[in-house]
């Protein structure tokens, strides 16, 4: 049940008591321990499920919004947050609740203009000259903040992959004219499901689903050098070419209709995340904090298993 002031609360206690030992208990001080971390964390939840600025936090139940700005910029920058989700989905995967049969897309979110008047940066924030291909997401804040210029004009694209059930297992954000196929490199990289015990962590789908924006050559290369079955429609220029080349025109991609139809689950996982307003609308002016905000709405979605 929750306790009083549940208007203001997304954690239900049982919830609570799941992620709670997964968070840092101090500031990393001798002596500093953190104080009522349940409610600076529901004032993260709360901001983003409301999209309200951090100013505008009720104090009386969250304390000064500076304490939850700074634990959100520190757990959003230490990878906290993504820790919590991988032991998550270790238990998960231990309890056969994940179904490897993955959707990948890409929705667009509208960057407010106060996540905008942020200068660019020119490297990764750990210093100049740095290679930052190799560092954790969360580690890296993209040059230009994540935030590009598409038809919707200045936006900030989530790329999400989701198992068969609908359920989050990784995501990238990037700016909003970013191609999606590009990134499914990077979203094949962020599935990655650890055992609790002995063993390799899992990071190969039986198959991936996604729209024609994936149908590449190069990605479906890829995916069979891998293993993976792609369950990809081909474009129709695509389709037009080889059946104007004739026998030369090599044989059809192929595609299991009936396993395309799941790929709606990753559509109505981006319907859910997008009932939170700080997600449909970025407000968030550093892209790791943008997508620490996604990354504990995919934690929630889990805990309600």
């Amino acid at each position: 049940m929750r306790s009083t002031g549940s208007r203001y609360r997304v954690f239900t206690d049982r919830q609570w008591e799941r992620i709670e030992p997964l968070l840092p208990s101090n500031s990393g001080l001798p002596g500093h321990p953190f104080g009522d971390n349940r409610r600076v964390v529901e004032g993260i939840a709360y901001r983003f499920r409301t999209g309200i600025p951090w100013r505008d936090l009720p104090r009386e139940q969250f304390g000064p919004w500076q304490t939850v700005w700074k634990r959100h910029r520190r757990y959003a920058g230490d990878g906290t947050w993504d820790r919590v989700l991988t032991q998550i989905l270790a238990e998960a995967d231990t309890a056969g609740k994940i179904d490897w049969a993955v959707s990948i897309d890409a929705t667009i979110a509208r960057a407010h203009q106060h996540a905008t008047n942020t200068p660019p940066v020119l490297s990764r924030t750990h210093g100049a000259g740095s290679n930052h291909k190799n560092l954790p997401w969360h580690e890296v804040e993209p040059p230009g903040h994540g935030i590009g210029r598409s038809r919707g004009g200045l936006t900030t694209k989530i790329h999400q992959a989701v198992g068969g059930n609908g359920r989050p297992l990784g995501m990238i954000v990037t700016g909003g004219q970013r191609n999606d196929g590009a990134m499914l490199t990077g979203m094949l990289a962020q599935i990655h499901g650890p055992r609790l015990g002995r063993g390799r962590p899992r990071t190969r789908p039986d198959a991936v689903l996604a729209d024609r924006a994936y149908s590449t050559g190069v990605i479906r290369s890829q995916l069979r050098r891998r293993a993976i079955k792609a369950v990809i429609p081909d474009k129709r220029d695509q389709a037009a070419a080889r059946k104007r080349r004739g026998s030369r025109g090599g044989r059809p991609s192929g595609l299991d209709a009936e396993a395309y139809k799941r790929r709606n689950v990753v559509e109505r996982f981006f319907a859910l995340a997008k009932q939170w307003r700080g997600i449909a609308t970025r407000f968030d002016k550093l892209a790791i904090t943008y997508r620490a905000g996604v990354t504990l709405c995919a934690i929630l979605t889990w805990l309600r298993v």
